[in-house]
């Protein structure tokens, strides 16, 4: 049995084992995978910029709170659950109590589609690519509400560089993508993950990453645009401190900061997942088979695939955690000549090798 019809068996016998255990296993065990989101975002991404950026810059950080700090994230959201709900009296209130809402939904909505294993997945559609680019791109809508409804020169500033940037590294980013999805022959995000299992055992081998002379570059171009998209530095221009105070939130206080300030981190998990999916194998183990030594068959499982999917993932936060604290801030014409005039060529270049390779050439 091939490793993709043994990955759709996994995925039909821990179903059929979820059902038979009633409410537990039909709401309960799904809502692991939320826990996690919710964790990460409320606890660990926010612990984890702390200290990495605490580590790169020569400091501590948090130390008071608990043993190394560890309770320090969880004081800063009980200080902002029992903020005062504030809104500005020159506000437009139905669009700036709205924004942070869909930029949150916009973030985590994308989430139901993400395959963390073979049998772990929150909805297997045919088109959980596209849904995924779509329903990121909501974000768009909610920050310029936030910006347009806080009534404040700083915050309209902020939103309406977001949003240039947004749309515009969406285009490179979607056209990177592209030849991920034409790589696989699917839109499905299972599928995308389990053409990269040849069954062969040869672990990262058999990543997308490594099947094309030009992978690389679609890999490399949607990277960069992800950032981009997560108003990560260096393209945080939307909400440069120095320019703009916070950009399109800077009359947000309270859970509704906070709400915004969750969502940004739920977007770089987000935009690692997919780059993980498309290009490194998903949930599927790194490791090869060397001789005797079955490294790949021994790390490969449900279980198993959900530990590589996350960690992979992970390490793509890290990496973004880490140019944040490394890189300078861009220009606003240096994004946009970033973005049109180098991402965008390039990206169809990639598009259009990778469509060659595969109709002439397949995989190696």
């Amino acid at each position: 049995m091939s490793v993709g019809i043994q990955a759709f068996a996994d995925l039909n016998s821990w179903s059929n084992a979820l059902s038979e255990l009633g409410l537990v296993g039909l709401i309960i065990i799904p809502a692991i995978s939320l826990i996690f989101i919710a964790l990460y975002a409320l606890y660990f991404g926010v612990y984890g910029e702390r200290k990495i950026s605490a580590f790169m810059q020569d400091r501590l950080g948090p130390m008071e709170v608990g043993k190394w700090g560890l309770l320090q994230t969880i004081a800063d959201i009980m200080k902002l659950i029992h903020k005062e709900d504030i809104v500005p009296k020159a506000a437009d209130k139905f669009l700036f109590v709205i924004g942070p809402g869909i930029i949150f939904v916009g973030s985590f909505a994308a989430y139901a589609v993400l395959p963390y294993s073979s049998a772990f997945i929150g909805a297997d559609l045919n088109v959980g690519l596209f849904y995924a680019i779509s329903i990121v791109s909501l974000e768009v809508v909610g920050i310029l509400a936030a910006g347009w409804g806080s009534n404040n020169k700083w915050s309209l500033y902020g939103a309406i560089r977001s949003v240039a940037q947004i749309v515009s590294y969406e285009i490179p980013a979607a056209i990177a993508l592209l030849c991920g999805a034409m790589m696989a022959g699917s839109l499905n995000m299972q599928t995308i993950v389990q053409a990269q299992i040849q069954g062969d055992g040869l672990g990262f081998l058999d990543y997308f990453l490594f099947q094309s002379p030009i992978a690389w570059l679609a890999f490399l171009i949607y990277f960069i645009s992800g950032l981009a998209e997560t108003n990560r530095a260096p393209f945080d221009i939307p909400e440069a401190e120095s320019e703009l105070v916070a950009g399109y939130f800077t009359e947000y206080g309270g859970m509704k900061f906070a709400v915004i300030f969750l969502a940004e981190y739920a977007s770089m998990f987000m935009v690692s997942a997919i780059l993980v999916v498309m290009f490194l194998g998903g949930w599927a183990s790194p490791l090869p088979n060397i001789g005797p030594v079955a490294l790949y068959d021994w790390t490969s499982g449900a279980a198993w695939g959900a530990f590589w999917m996350i960690s992979k993932s992970l390490f793509f936060v890290f990496v973004q955690m880490w140019l944040r604290w490394t890189l300078p801030r861009l220009r606003v014409d240096q994004l946009m000549y970033l973005c049109w005039k180098v991402l965008t060529p390039f990206a169809l270049i990639a598009f259009l090798v990778t469509a060659f390779w595969e109709l002439y050439v397949g995989r190696w």
